[in-house]
Order: structure tokens, then sequence, then C-alpha cells
């Protein structure tokens, strides 16, 4: 007696008769997966907006909480262009912030300074109201402002003018 010889399946075919699902469907299946993920992607998945603004900052190469800085702002949807300088204070002195609001970082975002670790809602603040203002800053390195270790917290944001004159611009949280 002969026996006929089973022809067998192919290797991905035999995969997918294993869990019970045709071609067609793992096609269809997949094709959806696809679709969604770009859903997501344009939904969800990009931490920029739409109309996000270019922020610039100087810092020092060794600066670790400026990077997290850094990354905070660009989370928050702001586009960062980073330079790393030897002597930032040289950048804070030419672009005219008074010695007494000095930080770690400086940055410039349209015609705005902001010094140090500045919560996103008062650069957020600072765009949408404009005032007549040469810029704002969080003095020091406070704990748990944006960038810096320890819980978060409430910080008094000063702004401050081209001839050097200060005034509580925002209390923001970090």
């Amino acid at each position: 007696m002969m026996s006929k010889s089973k022809k067998h399946p192919t290797t991905a075919t035999a995969k997918h008769a294993a869990w019970g699902i045709s071609r067609r469907a793992l096609v269809i299946g997949l094709a959806g997966a696809a679709g969604a993920g770009a859903l997501a992607w344009g939904l969800f998945g990009s931490s920029e907006s739409a109309d996000a603004q270019t922020i610039t900052v100087w810092k020092s190469s060794t600066c670790g909480c400026c990077g997290v800085w850094v990354a905070y702002m660009r989370g928050k949807g702001y586009r960062v262009n980073v330079n790393d300088v030897n002597d930032p204070d040289s950048i804070k002195r030419s672009l005219g912030i008074p010695s007494g609001l000095y930080s770690c970082h400086t940055a410039k975002i349209g015609n705005y300074i902001v010094e140090g670790h500045v919560p996103a809602a008062a650069v957020a603040k600072l765009l949408e109201q404009q005032p007549e203002i040469k810029g704002i800053a969080l003095p020091g390195m406070p704990s748990g402002s944006p960038g810096m270790d320890g819980p978060p917290g409430v910080y008094r944001v000063i702004g401050f003018s081209a001839d050097g004159s200060t005034r509580r611009f925002i209390d923001a949280r970090g």
C-alpha cells in the first residue's frame, strides 16, 4: 500500500493556522494597527506643538541640571537649540541680565531673555502677554524647580527691564 504524502504548509502559514488566524485577517489587522498607530502618533507622539517656538540656550557643557531643563522645555513643546559655552557669565553680561538674577543657564526666545530654571508656565505667560520687559529670571538654582532635584514648589519669577529694574512677574509652579 502506498502512503500518500501530505504537503507541509509553509512556516508562516503553519504559524497563522496554529493561532487560528487567516492570512486575510492578519493583513487587515496589521493595516488597522498601523492606522491606529499613525493616529496615536499624530495626537500624542510628538511633544512639539504646531506653533512651537525656538529657544536658544547658553550653558556650561559640564552642567547637568541645564540639560534637564532643556529636556523639560522640549517636553513642553518648545524647540531648543543648545550652545555649550566656556563662560556663561559673559553671555549674561552681553545680554544685559542684572547680576543679582544670574542662574546657571541663559535662554532667549523671541525678543525675551529667560534666565535660569524658569517654569514653562512663566515662559508661556511671557509669550502670551508680551510685556514691555527685557526678560524673566528665576535667580539661583532653587530646589525642585524644573531641572533641579527636590519636590516641585511655587517659584517667584522676576521680570527685568533694560535699565536693570526688577519686579515680580509671576509665582509659577515648577
